[in-house]
């Protein structure tokens, strides 16, 4: 039994020479063994195929109309106030002076009135005045200033005061006396005229006198 089993083993190791030789190269009686032969894929080489997909947002449900114009149409009437125009009434007219010379001191007797003139214009007046009464009136005409006094006393009237007299003929002046009472001659004046006559007339200076 144990004959047979060496006997087994040997003839192995026969057979395993027999095929293979050294280790450098292929035995020639061993034929290398046909290269599996490749089957031929039937699968197509075209290239792959791209699906582009193009997501397309849906539309909005909401859309915003504007609101239709109102069928009513208001108007806004603009209100204009004109301002009142205020109307000063123009001055009374003044008499015309009555007198033909341009400077010095002109007497109304009738309209008992006088004015100062300068340049043939009136630089003042017209003032009140009174003047002579029956038996005693007031010379009419031109005349010039023949002297001033501050503060003259009548002989012929019991020394009566005569303020800021100017005389323009012998006994008659102008000078400060009542606007009520007639004189016995002379041009009564207020005391503010009788003033403003005493410091504007010099000697010299005109004075008409018209009836």
């Amino acid at each position: 039994m144990r004959t047979k089993k060496i006997w087994l083993v040997f003839a192995s190791v026969a057979a395993a020479a027999t095929v293979a030789g050294c280790s450098g190269g292929t035995s020639a009686n061993v034929q290398p063994a046909a290269a599996a032969s490749t089957p031929t894929s039937s699968i197509s080489s075209a290239p792959p195929v791209v699906t582009t997909t193009t997501t397309t947002p849906p539309p909005s449900t909401s859309s915003t109309t504007p609101a239709p114009p109102s069928s009513s149409t208001t108007t806004t009437k603009k209100t204009t106030t004109t301002p009142k125009k205020t109307t000063t009434p123009p001055p009374a007219a003044q008499p015309p002076v009555p007198c033909a010379i341009t400077d010095g001191a002109c007497v109304d007797i009738s309209a008992k009135k006088a004015w100062l003139l300068s340049g043939g214009k009136v630089v003042y007046g017209p003032v009140p005045i009174t003047t002579g009464r029956k038996g005693y009136p007031t010379p009419t005409g031109t005349f010039h200033v023949l002297y001033k006094e501050k503060m003259h006393l009548s002989k012929e009237f019991d020394n009566a005061p005569m303020p800021n007299s100017v005389f323009f003929y012998p006994g008659d002046a102008f000078h400060t006396g009542s606007l009520s009472a007639p004189s016995h001659g002379c041009v009564h004046l207020s005391s503010a005229a009788s003033l403003k006559f005493f410091s504007t007339l010099s000697v010299g200076d005109a004075v008409q006198v018209v009836p």
